[in-house]
């Protein structure tokens, strides 16, 4: 198939002498260029880094994810060394008492994936171990020769007596368990945990005779995010040991050094909407208790390492930070506090070097190095140099008093690149999910987030983490339980407000967009509040509450940390915190799209809002646009280029024009940046 006729396979019309070249700002063809690191892991002796980076594919010849690719660099030269694997790479680790890196990939020519080494010097790659069936994640233990890992074995099928299968929802699904291995060993020296339901975390004492793991009662999506427990066990026997009574959201365990206690990365509760704070417990059993439930902030990332300080990865509203905190809760220092970085997970040598990924405002995520007699990150790699090249806005924290003055609400703004003091610019607002999620003042540009590309167009955009989000405390996100669209919401139109009162935004020209929780918010705001917005973009989002707990894969997450009350309790409630509900207010042209493959929100959410919108509004511009083949968010690249370019093409019109026809269903790339 040749280019051509792949644009107009995805629907692209391409008029000749349209191409455009590039801008001094960021464009769209930009974001398909981008490469951004993964994860990043630092040997032992603290002389080299791996990395993982992600790769885009050229979405004018193939609509496949990203690339994932490994390198090597010696961090005293700053060499940087490609490393030959298989397809992809993943779970990047080290292996005790040895000098390489270990990863998951799969080898040319097999059908599961294996555990590879790779050894820094030569960068030579050998295969550890394999399975049956795919690994999905391993632990070393410490003495460097035993793994436990995670797999599904399938059930074995009958034979259908008819020449067609139908799908029997939710049954038969298969349960991720655990095995322990020597990876010199044969078959019959891998023994299974004898552990019930789902296993999802694994975690070696540091004796190596012990493991802590951490399983569901099925492999349902609300099992795997509500009920997972932890049990201790015998890696020489696969039986359970102890059991600990935490519950709620569980995302790590760590063992204190002496291996009697475990620190848990969890919810305080089964309400508490995140798996952000520091649970301690007995290895004996009981309940683990929050050491810090005063924290104003979120944990992230938990790293045992010392008699009674744990090391930390934390956030504070929109700043990433690393430190340690004593395992009673006080005194929590801050190494390095990261105010214009979102750092991702950390990786530390024994010298007590740390390397992590992480992004600013001016670049995607790469590799920092945090010395441990250090209070300054190092940026280690350069990628998107030709990003040095390009023009971009100016990236503020903002903060701005909620209209019921419970809380001062926190955000960013990316200004437009032309920004003059005193001129009104229209205004993209940019809701994120969760709500339990947040904004940190990092890179805040891809293929769904307006960011740079919107700047270089004209337009600020908005990043407010409203009530609800993560990073400010219990208080903070708790409060919008049971208020679904009410204050939290709220908070994001008294963020808007705030924008025009200093001059910023042009109180007729304001857009909204965001993905799935997001999605409702835009969905809101251009229903109940379309009299404040001009345009919206919805992605994968909810417009009826009483549709979307009978066909989301998640009915007692929602349930349990989100609104604390059955649907059933409150039907007309339900229905009045619902978009559809206020279709007759809607006079905000709205552009809707959603992955057809999506089980957290039904895609059936976007027909509904299509359909209430077309039938009893027929001349308001409303599109509905489906992703096949993608769920909760587009993973390929073809589907991303398209749905950037659909989305900013929404706003630049109906943000000079609500009153412009509705745009062409075929995409015109005179002004997507690919150079001639």
């Amino acid at each position: 198939m040749n280019v051509l006729y792949k644009l107009f396979f995805f629907g692209i019309f391409l008029l000749p002498g349209l191409l455009t070249a590039q801008s001094d700002g960021l464009t769209p063809w930009d974001l398909t260029q981008t490469q951004m690191v993964t994860s990043a892991a630092i040997s032992d002796d603290a002389k080299y880094v791996a990395f993982t980076r992600a790769t885009p594919a050229n979405p004018l010849e193939e609509n496949r994810p990203p690339r994932i690719s490994l390198h090597i660099m010696d961090v005293e030269s700053g060499e940087i060394m490609d490393v030959e694997n298989g397809t992809g790479a993943g779970a990047l680790s080290t292996r005790p008492g040895y000098p390489g890196f270990t990863y998951l990939t799969r080898f040319e020519g097999e059908s599961t994936n294996s555990l590879a080494y790779v050894c820094p010097r030569s960068g030579n790659v050998s295969e550890l171990f394999s399975f049956e069936t795919n690994i999905a994640g391993y632990e070393w233990n410490p003495d460097g020769q035993r793994i436990a890992f995670m797999a599904r074995l399938p059930v074995k099928q009958e034979e259908p007596p008819l020449p067609y299968s139908p799908e029997i929802f939710e049954e038969g699904l298969i349960n991720q368990k655990a095995w322990v291995a020597n990876i010199k060993s044969t078959w019959p020296d891998i023994r299974k945990m004898d552990v019930p339901g789902s296993t999802y975390i694994i975690e070696w004492s540091h004796n190596g005779d012990k493991l802590a793991m951490s399983t569901a009662p099925t492999p349902h999506i609300d099992d795997r995010f509500m009920f997972q427990r932890v049990r201790i066990a015998d890696p020489r026997t696969g039986d359970v040991i102890n059991e600990i009574d935490n519950e709620g959201k569980i995302v790590q365990i760590t063992w204190s050094p002496d291996d009697r206690r475990l620190a848990l990365l969890a919810g305080t509760d089964i309400h508490d909407p995140i798996a952000g704070r520091i649970m301690m417990v007995g290895v004996e059993g009981g309940a683990p208790q929050n050491i810090w439930p005063e924290f104003e902030g979120k944990f992230e990332q938990l790293l045992w390492v010392e008699d009674d300080k744990i090391h930390v990865r934390t956030s504070e509203s929109t700043t990433s930070l690393y430190g340690h905190i004593n395992t009673d809760g006080t005194g929590y220092t801050r190494q390095m506090t990261g105010e214009e970085l979102a750092m991702r997970n950390f990786h530390r040598a024994a010298n007590g070097d740390i390397v992590f990924a992480g992004s600013t405002p001016t670049h995607p995520n790469e590799v920092f190095l945090l010395r441990n007699d250090s209070h300054t990150h190092e940026r280690l790699t350069h990628h998107n140099e030709w990003l040095e090249e390009r023009s971009l806005g100016e990236q503020r924290v903002v903060t701005y008093t909620a209209r019921d003055e419970e809380f001062d609400i926190d955000g960013m703004l990316i200004l437009p690149t032309d920004y003059q003091e005193g001129e009104q610019y229209p205004l993209i607002v940019m809701v994120h999910g969760g709500p339990e999620a947040h904004y940190s003042n990092g890179w805040l540009t891809n293929y769904s987030m307006p960011g740079q590309v919107a700047a270089d167009r004209g337009f600020a955009v908005f990043y407010p983490n409203y009530r609800g989000s993560t990073g400010r405390g219990l208080e903070f996100i708790t409060s919008s339980q049971m208020d679904l669209s009410g204050a939290e919401f709220d908070d994001v139109v008294d963020g808007v407000d705030y924008l025009i009162e200093q001059g910023i935004a042009d109180p007729d020209r304001i857009g909204v967009t965001g993905g799935s929780y997001g999605g409702y918010a835009t969905a809101w705001m251009s229903t109940y509040y379309s009299d404040r917005f001009a345009a919206g973009v919805m992605f994968v989002g909810i417009s009826n509450n009483i549709s979307k707990w009978g066909t989301s894969d998640i009915p007692e997450e929602l349930y349990l940390v989100h609104t604390k009350e059955r649907l059933w309790d409150d039907w007309q409630g339900n229905l009045e915190k619902s978009p559809i509900y206020y279709v007759e207010r809607a006079q905000t042209p709205i552009l809707i799209m959603h992955g057809s493959e999506d089980t957290r929100v039904h895609p059936g959410q976007s027909l509904e809002l299509y359909r209430h919108l077309v039938v009893r509004k027929p001349d308001l511009p409303v599109r509905l646009v489906w992703y096949p083949d993608e769920g909760h968010g587009n993973r390929n690249s073809s589907s991303q280029f398209d749905y950037n370019l659909r989305m900013l093409e929404w706003f630049e019109t109906y943000l000079e024009d609500q009153s412009a026809p509705l745009p062409s269903k075929d995409l015109k790339l005179e002004r997507a940046g690919i150079p001639e």
